[in-house]
Formats: structure tokens, sequence, C-alpha cells
């Protein structure tokens, strides 16, 4: 019988902006020899996603509600209805678990104040039994919106501004309000790209900054962790390196 990991796996990665990318997923991906193709989700063409073998959304700084300003998120939403009908395996991060949960049938809202910086996850009992268990530091936020748990969808994690950190579909989809793929090293690139949302909060951007340097290591071993082993249950991939 010819297993999962003997094939070749293809993986669409949907961007919404530059440096919103992979991050450290981007090695996970490699370390199991899985293709990774990008998508510039602003162009809004999604067929390639739509059959792929695994597709990951990634975030971006406008809202699951912005359809009439920016028409590719109809077809963006269009294509994930299309994969979660069908179980097939889906991650979205941050605006990717927004659409997500919209397309689930979720209303996505403003958060009474916006929720950016580093600071632990609440785990509930599916939580404890997910991935996510591997998640030991505190993870960065960098979200404005929120949404209610999606019909079907069990809640993963919390933390206490936002009830719903991550849920997951069965076992093929995963959404997470969180960024777990940023690198510290890759940080200085989002502080330059959301200054004006950064100096709108109140935030400065040398608090973020050393956050992201006091858990550096912790964060990104977690996360190395979390994601080999989601796409261990997923069957892709054979992980070829141990972590560092």
């Amino acid at each position: 019988m010819l297993l999962r990991w003997q094939k070749v796996l293809l993986v669409h990665a949907v961007q919404h902006l530059a440096f919103e990318d992979l991050g450290g997923l981007a090695n996970v991906l490699v370390d199991r020899e899985l293709v990774v193709r990008t998508i510039d989700a602003t162009r809004g063409d999604f067929g390639a996603a739509r059959e792929s073998d695994l597709v990951i959304i990634l975030g971006g700084p406008i809202s699951a509600n912005d359809s009439v300003r920016f028409p590719f998120l109809t077809a963006e939403c269009a294509m994930i209805e299309h994969r979660l009908k069908r179980g097939l395996p889906t991650l979205g991060i941050c605006l990717g678990a927004q659409l997500m949960a919209q397309v689930l049938g979720a209303k996505i809202y403003p958060m009474a104040q916006k929720e950016i910086g580093f600071s632990p996850l609440e785990l509930t009992a599916a939580g404890k039994d997910h991935p996510l268990a591997n998640i030991s530091a505190p993870v960065l936020h960098w979200h404005g919106e929120t949404f209610n748990l999606p019909y079907g969808a069990a809640r993963l994690a919390s933390t206490a501004l936002c009830t719903e950190q991550a849920f997951a579909v069965d076992d093929h989809s995963l959404a997470l309000q969180f960024h777990l793929e940023v690198r510290a090293r890759e940080l200085e690139r989002w502080l330059v790209g959301h200054i004006v949302e950064l100096e709108a909060a109140g935030i400065d951007p040398s608090t973020l900054r050393a956050q992201a340097k006091h858990c550096s290591r912790r964060i990104e071993r977690d996360a190395h962790d979390v994601f080999h082993t989601w796409l261990d249950r997923l069957g892709y991939g054979k992980r070829n390196v141990t972590r560092t």
C-alpha cells in the first residue's frame, strides 16, 4: 500500500501581506519534504488551492468582513468552504482563522480592545489532547477582531482577552488566532509594517521586541513541535530532522 509520505505532497500558502509569511513553519514543511507554493491572495486566483494536499491561510491587517472593499475575499472564502466541506486539511492563522470561522457560520466582530503582544494560552480539555499541548511559552497575539465558536468545532485555547484563540474541525482543519509561526528575528518587519497600528494602540515597539527576545527560543521550539505533531496526525510527510 502506498503511504502518504511516499508521494509528493503539495502545500499552498495563501499570503495577504509580504512579511506575514510562513516564518518558522516553512522550515517544518521543508523538513518533511513537502512542496510549497505561495498564492498571492490579492490576485484572487485560488484555483490551485482547492484540491491541494494542504492549504495554509496566513494573516493580514484587513477584516474577514471586508469583502466589499477587498473582493478577493469572496473567492478566498469559496475556496475555504470547498475544502472544509470535503474535509481537506486546512490551517488558518489569524485572518485565516477568522475566514475559516466565517465560512463555518460564525460572526466576526471587533474585540473590546486589541490583543497585541506576547501572553500565554489557557488550553481547554480538547486543547490538552491536541498538538497545541506542546506550547509552554507565551505566544504572539496581533488581532483586533474575534468570532464565536463555529458550530461543530472544538475550542482548543483561550486568553483573558479572547475566548476563541484556537479551534479544530475534526482532525483535518485547525484555526489559530495567534501567530505561532513568527520568529523573533523576523519580528522587526512586523514592527515596521504595522507601526501605524501600534502607535494607535499605544504600544511601544521596543516592548514587543523585548518580549520576543525573552521567550523566542522556547516559542520556536514549541512551534516546531506543534506543527510537526499536527502534520504527523495528518500523516503528511516524514520528519527528517530533530528539533534544535
